[in-house]
């Protein structure tokens, strides 16, 4: 049974997650993220999602650096790129991030350098507001697996 504060925890968490589903923030691919973890990979989603903020932030810095010049985008390289990110979006249930991916896509297939530019800075600002979220998220869930006595080492810093 859970301690008054791990239960307070577990609501905040659910609350959460229930903002970020209402946002559409995320979408079920996350649900199905977490039922993968259990008492053999405590860390699983943490170290998922950590994973993929690692190879997000060095996807996001080649587009910021293959749009620095306006005359020498290569749209090329940055359909691969966003391919890449929202490849990954998708698999961890990122939903506003794949979504602006695919808008950004489409600019990049026009060579529309001005909207590439400004849905890079959306992109950014989705992929920073799920970055603090999740962040929040797994942060709650520390707190609460301590607050119920077990101990859990997220990968997510």
């Amino acid at each position: 049974m859970l301690g008054l504060g791990a239960a307070r925890l577990e609501a905040d968490m659910n609350r959460l997650m229930a903002l970020l589903f209402h946002q559409g923030v995320l979408d079920e691919q996350f649900m199905q993220l977490q039922q993968l973890q259990d008492e053999s990979s405590p860390n699983f989603v943490s170290e998922v999602i950590s994973i993929y903020f690692r190879e997000s932030e060095k996807l996001l810095k080649n587009l910021r650096s293959l749009l620095a010049d306006r005359e020498c985008t290569d749209y090329t390289k940055i359909g691969i790129h966003l391919n890449q990110l929202m490849g990954s979006s998708s698999s961890i249930g990122a939903k506003r991030v794949r979504t602006v991916c695919l808008a950004f896509r489409a600019a990049s297939e026009h060579s529309n350098w001005s909207g590439c530019l400004r849905l890079l800075e959306v992109l950014e600002h989705e992929y920073c507001y799920l970055k603090t979220k999740l962040h929040e998220l797994f942060q709650m869930e520390q707190h609460r697996v301590m607050a119920a006595g077990a101990r859990y080492h997220p990968a997510l810093s």
